[in-house]
């Protein structure tokens, strides 16, 4: 008889694990595509590029449909760069926003984050990119420049995004600061919108899956942090992040910054799947800060494998029932200053955070991995 539960065990867990999930990942029978907001600082860190090229991909494979693209990062470069992105891998026409009074470049840089930032010589990734050309002039990677391209107002984006989309169909995905997100809930009902914020949230948005906090002990450099250490994103606009996260009416699944720490998309992908095109503007984003990147920890030479913080926020808001994760018990999230955060448990509460066990990090980080280099179907010519 114990040999038999063994059996019946085991059985289970391949039918869990196996049988549900379709070819593209997503469950049997989940409603497909989802649709997404995806909400973005665009400049703190690659993982960002990294997380829009993986959203691009499961366009393509018909998992998700890229509603907008709002940042939160008030930035000359980062609405051009993402504008880049869009193009290369060939839906140009997604409309993109950037906030208004948010956090600024200045702000990052006199941040004591601001020796980590990505920017060798002091250029951005996003500038770097955007900027380079060809012998002739021509953009390496082609894209509408600042005075074209024109983005839109990120609040005044979302709330007609989420207008036109039936209730309860929209993931916001929110992998930034929370400044955005904050000044959505507190907007006004307006002539073509009869909505505030709180209540066109409420009305169109199924959950918010956000990278922000760190809810369990994390190794960085050989040093530990405990649960509730300041976390980036957090840090950067405490009183947003305290808004959003008191008066959002949808569930909040967090991701905190230990998930994407256990997993890294390495040197080697990189250099390895992303070969398909002679230049390609992730792989060109990534070793740029490579270098950067190394030189802070002091390596002269040799790759860098980089956490996929944000991917997991992605990951989970497209594929939430293909056991990648696992949930924690309902509770409430709070943020305090300095980028501290906690967790409380309670029954009635809307937050969760995602939990992360040995075989779901190999089989999570495989997929994010693939999901990442995995070729567009019409890309731009460059």
């Amino acid at each position: 008889m114990p040999y038999l539960k063994y059996v019946l065990a085991v059985l289970a867990m391949y039918f869990a694990f196996t049988l549900p999930v379709a070819a593209s990942g997503l469950p049997q029978g989940a409603a497909r595509p989802v649709k997404v907001i995806f909400d973005t600082d665009m400049y703190g860190d690659i993982d960002d590029a990294l997380a829009l090229a993986m959203l691009h991909t499961l366009q393509d494979r018909g998992e998700a449909e890229l509603l907008a693209v709002t940042i939160s990062t008030e930035t000359a470069w980062a609405a051009p760069y993402v504008d880049l992105i869009n193009t290369f891998y060939g839906h140009p026409t997604i409309p993109i926003g950037i906030t208004h009074g948010g956090v600024t470049e200045a702000a990052l840089k006199n941040s004591r984050y601001g020796r980590y930032l990505p920017s060798p010589g002091g250029v951005n990734y996003t500038q770097y990119v955007a900027g380079l050309k060809h012998s002739d002039g021509s953009d390496v990677f082609p894209h509408r420049h600042a005075d074209s391209l024109r983005p839109e107002d990120a609040v005044a984006l979302i709330r007609k995004t989420l207008y036109q989309q039936s209730d309860g169909s929209v993931v916001i995905i929110g992998v930034g600061y929370n400044s955005n997100l904050a000044h959505l809930l507190e907007s006004g009902p307006d002539a073509e919108i009869p909505l505030d914020g709180r209540s066109l949230v409420a009305r169109k948005v199924k959950f918010l899956s956000a990278m922000a906090g760190n809810f369990m002990a994390i190794e960085r450099g050989g040093v530990t942090y405990p649960a509730g250490s300041p976390e980036f994103n957090l840090e950067m606009d405490v009183a947003a992040a305290q808004r959003v996260f008191t008066q959002w009416p949808t569930p909040i699944v967090f991701s905190g910054s230990e998930i994407g720490a256990r997993m890294r998309i390495t040197q080697a992908s990189v250099d390895r799947y992303f070969n398909y095109v002679a230049r390609h503007p992730v792989a060109e984003t990534y070793r740029y800060a490579a270098s950067f990147y190394n030189s802070i920890v002091g390596r002269k030479s040799g790759g860098h494998d980089h956490p996929t913080y944000d991917l997991t926020s992605v990951l989970y808001a497209v594929r939430p029932d293909a056991a990648y994760f696992t949930l924690s018990g309902p509770g409430i999230v709070s943020a305090y200053e300095g980028g501290r955060s906690s967790f409380t448990t309670d029954a009635q509460g809307r937050h969760r955070f995602l939990l992360l066990s040995e075989t779901q990090q190999a089989r999570a980080l495989e997929a994010m991995t693939l999901l990442v280099t995995e070729p567009p179907e019409n890309p731009c010519k460059n």
